[in-house]
């Protein structure tokens, strides 16, 4: 970003803030959900434990020499920061290593009868199971009488507003819920965006995903849509290679995601159909590299992935996390242009997100003016605002 002045990372040290909020509020709430979400044994709540009483008073801690993540964390910066506070380090730093210290403590990393599985998959499961998510798939049916740029149009919005539906926000904000779905957009490019998957068909298209379950759906049933109406010729999934951040979505997120779509009544298991035919034939593929879940933005993106995204004419980036992976988890003014922290990354990209976090860029003064004197800081953060930003 040579043209683009630097702007203050992140940090978690502020009181008050919101970074200082999830590090002090939401994962001890998440340590105290995962503790009941299977009847782990006595080692894994002393882990548990442990784990809760270093993150909220204590020092970053090293892994041990043996770690399978050891190198690759030590690539990260982990030497850096080892012995220093949490709440000092670069805020997206701190959290990512919680989550990756988080699975270590129930086992997910060790061999034994606890690896590989997901401490949040039960919470995951139940957003699928809940009646919410049966009317949202009952819902597609009304789309048949749509044209098919109306039915792109609607289902763009369900991805974008599918960002919601995200359980560690939940977690810090107990009247997410309640909230009204759709108060406005802060910045609106999807025409842009829309000109960038030409009806040629010939386009491809990456999506970075971010949640699972009721945001996973929308961005399925996006895909689907552009697939079968001949809007892109192919697709890549991106998703986390184990959980992260509570919520966000890996290959067995997609799979329920599937089953859930191929097994409801009406247009929803046609959509799950086309998805299923897409993934066999090759034209629906998944990526879960491991930068899936760096504490790095994508200004960092390792060789071989960026040189996988440069083949895709479009990438859509899901997300409150991703999006501060893309334009960089720093204070920027929120009028700086959002082409202009995004020159680093590798193709045309668009970012689909509802606000749950401080950063921002890419808004007109007047609207911020407008954001600024009704709410104050709290739309930055509330979940209730949200944005369609491109470069093309």
């Amino acid at each position: 970003m040579p043209d683009t002045p630097s702007a203050p990372v992140i940090l978690g040290n502020e009181p008050g803030s919101f970074p200082h909020s999830v590090l002090a509020e939401r994962h001890p709430a998440i340590i105290r959900q995962v503790r009941e979400a299977f009847p782990y044994g006595p080692a894994q709540h002393r882990a548990l434990d442990a784990l809760l009483a270093n993150c909220v008073d204590g020092a970053v801690e090293s892994l041990p020499p043996d770690a399978h993540d050891r190198d690759r964390w030590t690539r990260w910066g982990l030497a850096e920061y080892v012995g220093r506070s949490w709440y000092d380090l670069p805020w997206l730093w701190s959290e990512s290593y919680f989550y990756r210290q988080l699975l270590d403590a129930v086992g997910y990393f060790t061999p034994g009868p606890w690896q590989g599985i997901d401490p949040f998959r039960p919470s995951k499961l139940a957003e699928l199971d809940a009646s919410e998510t049966a009317g949202e798939l009952a819902a597609l049916d009304d789309l048949a009488d749509l044209t098919a740029d109306e039915q792109a149009r609607s289902l763009l919005h369900g991805s974008l507003w599918g960002n919601r539906a995200d359980l560690g926000f939940r977690l810090s904000d107990a009247s997410a819920d309640a909230k009204e779905a759709a108060p406005g957009l802060v910045a609106d490019d999807s025409e842009l965006l829309w000109s960038l998957l030409p009806p040629s068909g010939a386009a491809t298209l990456s999506l970075i995903a971010d949640n699972a379950g009721r945001e996973l759906i929308p961005d399925l049933l996006l895909i689907a849509h552009l697939l079968d109406r001949g809007r892109i010729r192919g697709a890549v999934l991106h998703v986390k290679p184990y959980p992260y951040y509570v919520s966000d979505a890996t290959t067995v997120d997609v799979l329920d995601a599937l089953r859930r779509l191929t097994g409801a009544p009406g247009a929803a298991a046609s959509y799950g159909r086309i998805l299923w035919a897409a993934m066999t034939d090759g034209r629906l593929t998944l990526r879960a590299h491991p930068f899936a879940a760096a504490p790095l933005p994508f200004a960092d993106l390792p060789d071989d992935l960026r040189d996988d995204l440069a083949t895709t004419t479009l990438t859509i980036v899901k997300g409150d996390l991703n999006y501060r992976r893309l334009v960089g988890d720093r204070r920027w003014p929120p009028t700086t242009p959002f082409a202009d922290v995004t020159t680093r990354f590798p193709t045309p990209v668009a970012a689909l997100r509802t606000l749950k976090s401080d950063v921002i860029t890419g808004l007109d003064a007047g609207t911020e003016a407008a954001l600024v004197a009704a709410e104050g800081r709290r739309w930055r953060t509330g979940g209730t605002h949200a944005l369609i930003q491109v470069r093309g």
